[in-house]
């Protein structure tokens, strides 16, 4: 495989361990880690193709007709065709939805092409690929609002290229298909249109233009429905699948198209051209992307094992891919009620959470390196609250989709204004999440909550898991409370953040699911895996969910009978292999019955530290960032998960862990590298250092902060953005 940033890693393979810097960071990404499973395995989601960093628009090759659950992205390393480039997807994400806009180069009207690995390149903002059934070479680049294409043709051949609105993630999945689509000439190099799709998100538009590098010499229309139109007979072409077929003639020139999207109108997507993508200099582009890119990754610099260091910063560069930006150019943005709003100066509206997975890792993560941006995370989510009356679930393409348990934005937004950051209206936020809190809506009917003190199993399904994560983001409500000074809500979910005890069952010691009268239920089996309804637990089993009582581990500890019980129930967790029927699909990186691959487990190497056994954090931490990752194309043990098993690597690899989300500490584990800095945003540096004897050394000796032993394995917030150093010896 010929991947640009990999030359780099081999060259420097035989060094003892290398150091990145302003420059080089882009140079250790390898964009196809993760963008497909090995026999037996989940894939990591991820895609190889061109973004910039949050940005609206992923351009990048689909290798399924159709893509679905598992090839969400479109691409697939174990693929060998390619369908075309399309414009938009998500990364890591369990199901599939977005895919608009896809063009495919051709010279005789082939519509897929066979391609190999080894012909196909990737690096930060550029991806390239040989087309192998016509000798077609096809690079990618982008901005935040545009795609930027450049295909060379044989000498001699036809050069044609296909756009087609017909193309997207499966229709029927999510009752997806297609409204309305409309490709219309403007101009002799210029397309617009629209189309209007429903799917996972509901009823999506999107806006684009389409300038080519010179005019178009013929054009072909096909409406879906059996009509077409020749060259010369319309400009325009309406319906559910309509393509067309452009044509450029033989005179050997690369074609290079600007496709700039917008979730407003066609006006603003000319605009978003303007401003983003006004020349043709492919080159320039490409360039412009790695510097971005550059700048981005360059926020933490680490020096070690050049391997480490690739895995590293792809983690990071994937989850910098998203929130993606869903406003345009000129501050305006679709809202949920299908108006078109403009956010206040300065500021961006952002798309895309998946807070089940994100607020757990990757959102702490913004918190420190990207204020500003958690700035405009946080009141994108709040003015979606002042249309649906309540925070985002999974936010996507300015909808929710409500996929998932819990109210995760609520610890989002709880984190972002306890940690000050600045530019949110903190008594908005606080009228967000306490109405967020106490209004029902789908899974989370707070009536039955605040009756029951727990979630009975046969008034709403996968009760055991949104009994354990609604308390958590009661105990983030409670916080906010105290902020406020609202003294009666304080008490108010400070009692329901108790509420996961009221499912602990003495008899199993395990979190089990009670019925409406207050009966345990039975049989029960804390083997036995649930999915998304149907069972009481979400994505796991009763052994995965045991641990997830953030905010209150001390109490978790009492429940399970000491510390001593504590740690052994901890280690035949990380031990026992039996199982009990079939797993969710969701599972995946195990080890006993942890499972990395999934999000529920992510916290629990750290525990071992409350209970006095912080060499087995570290031991469970190194195997897990060791094993469990490499760079290759299986190189996640699931689902990336918009990011979240990424940042779940970085975190690990500095040697520190955000176990209570909103807590404003983070819990130590061990260093992966000999040295790492933050260079955080007002200009300070936080630097990490590991003093190693060997190499492979990771067991801690001692941690000091600035010079002073930390005796209770806690790294808290606000020494870490003060600057200084955390030194480690090995």
């Amino acid at each position: 495989m010929k991947v640009l940033n990999i030359a780099l890693a081999l060259s420097i393979a035989a060094a003892a361990s290398g150091t990145a810097s302003a420059g080089n960071f882009t140079k250790y990404v390898n964009p196809f880690i993760g963008t497909g499973p090995i026999e037996g395995g989940l894939s990591g989601n991820n895609y190889p193709g061109a973004t910039m960093p949050f940005g609206m628009v992923q351009l990048s090759p689909d290798t399924h007709e159709a893509p679905d659950w598992f090839n969400a992205s479109g691409y697939d390393h174990n693929d060998s065709r390619i369908y075309g480039f399309s414009h938009t997807r998500l990364s890591g994400t369990g199901a599939s939805d977005l895919i608009d806009i896809l063009i495919m180069p051709t010279t005789s009207d082939l519509r897929v092409s066979s391609f190999s690995h080894d012909e196909e390149e990737a690096k930060p903002g550029y991806y390239k690929v040989r087309l192998a059934d016509e000798g077609v070479t096809a690079e990618l680049s982008a901005t935040t609002h545009a795609g930027i294409h450049r295909y060379s043709y044989p000498a001699g051949k036809e050069r044609k290229l296909w756009l087609d609105l017909d193309h997207s993630a499966q229709k029927g999945s999510w009752d997806r298909r297609i409204i309305n689509a409309q490709i219309r000439q403007t101009g002799p190099n210029t397309l617009e249109g629209y189309r209007v799709i429903t799917g996972w998100a509901k009823l999506r538009k999107i806006y684009f233009v389409i300038n080519f590098s010179e005019p178009i010499g013929e054009m072909q229309l096909f409406d879906g429905d059996g009509r077409e139109y020749a060259d010369g007979v319309s400009n325009v072409i309406n319906g559910r699948a309509p393509r067309a077929l452009l044509s450029f003639g033989k005179d050997g020139k690369p074609v290079t198209a600007k496709v700039a999207l917008s979730g407003v109108s066609i006006a603003n997507a000319r605009e978003n051209m303007a401003a983003e993508a006004p020349g043709f200099d492919f080159d320039s582009y490409v360039a412009a992307a790695d510097k971005v890119w550059d700048n981005q990754l360059g926020k933490i610099e680490v020096e070690g094992d050049p391997e480490r260091m690739t895995t590293f910063y792809t983690a990071l560069y994937h989850m910098m891919i998203q929130p993606n930006t869903f406003s345009d150019v000129n501050g305006e943005w679709m809202t949920p009620d299908y108006s078109v709003a403009k956010v206040p100066q300065g500021e961006k509206q952002y798309t895309t959470f998946s807070l089940w997975d994100t607020y757990r890792a990757a959102h702490p993560l913004y918190t420190i390196l990207e204020p500003e941006l958690t700035r405009d995370f946080v009141n994108s989510m709040i003015r979606h609250y002042d249309y649906y009356g309540y925070l985002p679930i999974w936010h996507l393409w300015g909808q929710d989709n409500y996929c998932m348990i819990g109210n995760h934005a609520i610890p989002v937004v709880a984190d972002a204004v306890l940690k000050g950051i600045p530019g949110i209206d903190t008594a908005k936020a606080y009228e967000a999440v306490t109405n967020s809190s106490t209004q029902s809506h789908p899974n989370s009917p707070f009536h039955v909550w605040e009756q029951y003190g727990y979630m009975p199993e046969p008034l709403q399904t996968q009760s055991v898991s949104i009994t354990l994560e609604m308390a958590f983001d009661d105990w983030c409500a409670q916080q906010m409370a105290l902020l406020a000074g609202d003294s009666e809500n304080a008490a108010r979910f400070g009692k329901r953040a108790q509420f996961y005890r009221n499912l602990h069952n003495p008899a199993n010691n395990f979190f089990a699911p009670k019925d409406e009268n207050g009966n345990w239920m039975e049989p029960f089996d804390p083997l036995k895996y649930g999915a998304n309804g149907g069972n009481p637990f979400t994505e796991g089993n009763a052994w995965q969910y045991y641990w997830y009582v953030p905010h209150d581990v001390e109490g978790l500890i009492e429940l399970t009978g000491g510390k001593r019980a504590f740690v052994d129930k901890l280690d035949t967790f990380f031990t026992l292999t039996d199982t009990s029927g079939e797993k969710n699909d969701n599972i995946s990186g195990l080890i006993g019955q942890y499972a990395h691959g999934n999000e529920p487990s992510h916290h629990v190497a750290y525990l071992y530290n409350y209970a006095g056994e912080p060499a087995k954090t570290q031991e469970m931490v190194h195997r897990i960032v060791t094993e469990l990752y490499n760079n290759e194309f299986n190189g996640y043990a699931g689902n990336d998960d918009c990011g979240e098993m990424s940042a779940w690597y970085v975190f690990s690899a500095m040697g520190f862990y955000p176990v209570n989300p909103a807590g404003g500490t983070y819990s130590i584990g061990t260093p992966l590298f000999d040295r790492c800095t933050l260079h955080l945003p007002d200009g300070k540096d936080f630097t990490i250092t590991a003093n190693r004897k060997r190499s492979d050394s990771y067991k801690v000796k001692q941690v000091k902060l600035n010079g002073k032993p930390i005796k209770d394995w806690t790294l808290r917030h606000t020494d870490l953005t003060a600057g200084g150093t955390l030194d480690f010896t090995m």
